[in-house]
This record gives C-alpha cells, sequence and structure tokens, in this order.
C-alpha cells in the first residue's frame, strides 16, 4: 500500500508523493519558549515523530525543520497584548533572553525523553531577523502590505482566497465582529511588523526599513522555512490551534511573495483533554512530563499512551488510562528481552504494518496488530526481529531496553551457576533445591530463551 496522508488544505486523505523523491521537505511548529511544554503539546510532536518516522520506513529521506519562536508571539492572535516572552520575563524575573535559552533546552530534554527525533534544523526566530525582514519586503512590494501606528499590516483583502485552509467565512466574521479592529483595513489582518511602544525600551528589538521593533509570529515560520525548504516543500506540520490563524497567515505570506500556498500537504494533530477541555498553559493547571516522571511514569510509556488514539482526535488524559499504558509498554519491553536473539522478519506481518502506518498513520490498528503477532505461533526469534522493524515507526525503544539489574553476591551467582548446570544434566531435584536455596536468601530466578535472570525479591 502507498502512503496516504491527510491534508488539511483539501480536507481529504490522498496518495503521498514527494516533490523531489526521495527528499522530504518537512517543516513542525515549534514551542514558543516563555514556559515548559506540557504533554498536550507533546502530544503532538510525538504525532510529527511518527509522521517522520513512518516516511523513513517508506525509504524516504526527510529534512527535517523546527522553529523555536522566541519572540514576536503576542498573546492574542489578533496580534493585541504582550508579547508572550517579556510576559514570562516578568513571571520569572530573568532577561527574556535568559528564559528563551531556559525554556529552550527544557523543551529539548522533554523530546529526548520521548524519543523523539531532534530536528535537522533548530532554527530559533532571534537569529533570523534578516530573513523575515527581507521576506517582509518582498511582501511589501507586490503590495499586500499597509502601515499603521503599531507596524505594518498584511492586508488580506488582497488574496481572493485567503483563509481557504481553514474555510473560512470572511464576510461572515467581518458582518459579525464584534471586538475592536483599531487602525487594521480587514478583521483578519495581521502584523508583519511591530513596532516597539513610544517611550518604552523592550528587550527584543531591531531596527528595520520601518522602524525599531519586532517580527510578528506568523512571519517567522513562513520566512524560515522557505530558508531551509524553498518556497514549495512537502509537509508543514502544527497543531489543530494553528488551522484557524496561524498557518492561514503563513500561506498568505508565501501566496504574496512566492505564488505557492508553501506546503503541498498541511497536517495537524488534535489536542489532549483533560477533564473534559483543552489542556492550555493560559487555562492553568497544565501537566509537564516532569509531572508524570514525578509520579514514578517512564516518560515511553506516555508516548505509548498516544498511540492508542488517531493523531487526528481528541485524547482524553488520565492516570488511569495511562497505568494501563505503561503495563502494556512493560510486557512488550519484557516479551522482546525474554525472546532471545532476533532472527527473520516475518514479511506477511512487516506488510500488515506497513498498510496500518501508510493508512493516514493508524497506530492503533498497529498495536492491535502488534498484539496479534506477539500471540501468535511465530518463532520468537521471528516474532522478535518484527517487533524491532514495527519499533522504528513507534520509537519505544525496545531493542536497547533491559531489566534493571540488582548487584548480585558472587555466592548468589555461584548457586545459580550450579542450579543452572543441574539443570543442563537433568538432575532435577538437585536444581529444584538449588532454586529454594535461593529463595531462602531472598532471590528468585526465572528461565528464559536467553537463559537465567536473576532478580532481588
Amino acid at each position: 500500500m502507498t502512503l496516504h496522508l491527510f491534508d488539511t488544505y483539501t480536507r481529504s486523505q490522498r496518495e503521498f508523493q514527494a516533490l523531489n523523491p526521495p527528499e522530504v521537505g518537512m517543516y513542525t511548529c515549534g514551542l514558543t519558549v516563555y514556559d515548559y511544554a506540557h504533554i498536550g503539546n507533546l502530544r503532538t510532536y510525538i504525532f510529527e515523530d511518527i509522521l517522520r518516522r513512518t516516511l523513513a520506513f517508506n525509504d524516504y529521506r526527510v529534512r527535517h525543520v523546527m522553529n523555536i519562536t522566541d519572540v514576536g508571539h503576542l498573546v492574542s492572535d489578533a496580534d493585541t497584548g504582550e508579547d508572550k516572552m517579556e510576559k514570562g520575563s516578568r513571571r520569572a524575573g530573568k532577561s527574556a533572553w535568559e528564559i528563551a535559552e531556559f525554556y529552550t533546552q527544557a523543551f529539548r530534554q522533554d523530546l529526548q525523553r520521548l524519543n523523539i527525533l531532534e530536528a535537522h534544523v533548530l532554527c530559533r526566530a532571534t537569529d533570523h531577523i534578516p530573513d523575515q525582514i527581507a521576506f517582509i519586503r518582498r511582501i511589501e512590494e507586490q503590495g499586500y502590505t499597509y502601515r499603521t501606528s503599531d507596524g505594518i499590516y498584511f492586508d488580506t483583502s488582497k488574496l481572493a482566497d485567503y483563509g481557504f485552509l481553514a474555510r473560512l467565512d470572511i464576510e461572515g466574521l467581518q458582518a459579525g465582529a464584534r471586538v475592536e479592529v483599531g487602525e487594521k483595513r480587514n478583521l483578519t489582518d495581521f502584523a508583519l511588523w511591530k513596532f516597539s511602544p513610544a517611550g518604552q525600551k523592550r528587550q527584543m528589538e531591531w531596527d528595520s526599513p520601518w522602524g525599531t521593533g519586532f517580527p510578528g509570529w506568523h512571519i517567522e515560520c513562513a520566512a524560515m522555512s522557505i530558508k531551509y525548504l524553498g518556497p514549495f516543500f512537502d509537509i508543514h506540520c502544527g497543531g489543530e490551534d494553528h488551522i484557524p490563524v496561524h498557518h492561514p497567515n503563513e500561506i498568505a505570506q508565501t501566496q504574496a511573495g512566492y505564488g505557492t500556498r508553501l506546503a503541498n500537504f498541511w497536517m495537524h494533530g488534535y489536542f489532549l483533554q483533560l477533564g473534559g477541555a483543552r489542556m492550555a498553559k493560559s487555562a492553568g493547571g497544565f501537566l509537564r512530563l516532569q509531572d508524570l516522571i514525578d509520579r514514578g511514569y517512564d516518560p515511553l510509556a506516555y508516548r505509548f499512551f498516544c498511540l492508542n488514539a488517531s493523531y487526528r482526535a481528541k485524547l482524553t488524559f488520565n492516570w488511569e488510562s495511562l497505568d494501563r499504558a505503561a503495563a502494556a509498554l512493560e510486557r512488550l519491553r519484557a516479551a522482546v528481552f525474554n525472546w532471545g536473539e532476533a532472527g527473520q522478519v516475518d514479511k506477511e506481518y512487516l506488510d500488515q504494518f506497513t498498510d496500518c502506518i501508510n493508512d493516514d498513520l493508524n497506530m492503533p490498528r498497529a498495536l492491535a496488530l502488534t498484539w496479534e503477532m506477539t500471540r501468535s505461533d511465530l518463532a520468537l526469534a521471528a516474532k522478535k526481529a518484527t517487533l524491532l522493524a514495527f519499533d522504528r515507526v513507534f520509537g519505544l525503544g525496545l531493542e536497547t531496553w533491559a531489566p534493571e539489574v540488582d548487584e548480585i553476591p558472587p555466592e548468589i551467582e555461584a548457586l545459580a551457576q550450579q542450579r543452572q548446570a543441574a539443570r543442563g544434566e537433568k538432575r532435577w531435584k538437585e536444581a529444584d533445591a538449588l532454586r529454594e536455596q535461593l529463595l531462602a536468601a531472598g532471590y528468585g530466578v526465572e528461565d528464559t530463551p536467553a537463559g537465567a535472570r536473576i532478580r532481588k525479591i
């Protein structure tokens, strides 16, 4: 089965064909680093990692670019309110530059804990101010901008299909508007460059052809994705909250500057819900990955939990479901560890697995197939090889996992070796007696295809 992915732009699942095979350009919207990532954010990055691994499974060579938003993301998507970095700086009592670095490193640590492959290019908005200014100039030269007292704005009325990605009813929005648009010509217009407030020195501001200020949030992703992937590349990803505003604005800028919709496929991960509501920093009470770790969970148990639902379905988080995911992951780990040496991959199961993942990353089907395969009468060596092949996409680190090993005293090791020798010579009573000695000393022994395992009990 060829790879089929759901494209938000066309609202259809369609066959993926790389623009320049076997190369694939993939851009994912990264974190605004004014605070920690919560597990809802991380669900989206897990989905994008599964996508990247699936592309590699299909023999594509992926160039993955992710941005770090460290300036320009205002509290409101309507270009009002405070810059989130300035707000975070005041809350933390540190400079905006310091908190950007701190939360960027915390974010990268979370990705590593979840076995998420790091982007080939991790680009910070503040490192690409000249690129953003050059892109705004290009848009300006095409006649799509206007100036207000607080910035340079994109005139969305000049694009006949503005908002197509989100299927926006522009006339309806304008007619039903209950917000003050200020100097904006249209409700949907957005800032390309914001001027620093008069008489106020911002921590993050730059000179530009239009005056001292800082870039709008939407220009950074478009400018940086174009810099590293070109003006029309394969896949652009983000969360479902990017569908109404951020991604339509990225597309609008690229249409004005280059005449493309920026990406051939637009893909979006859906929200994680907690208590019936979307998990969001603005709502407070969000859960970090560290909160799960502090309660004794392996971070990969959360990754496994996320595999149990389609990335295009909302997923409700609760501790009971995480417990079940953790237990299931332990069963898989123990099975792989105890199956001994890997043999040949079973082609029939591998083909079925490929059908699952190529059906728009259908992880629930892939997991169901996994459990079917583990319960089958397939030889253990084939099971292990096949499951490790599946894990190239699951990303659960099954091949390298090993149980925690207690330090075994030499005398206990000697008893275990004597028992193993007795078993090998079929001296069963002696072997049983040695097992009882081990148990009396507080150690259990488990016979596996890979040999005897000793554990403290």
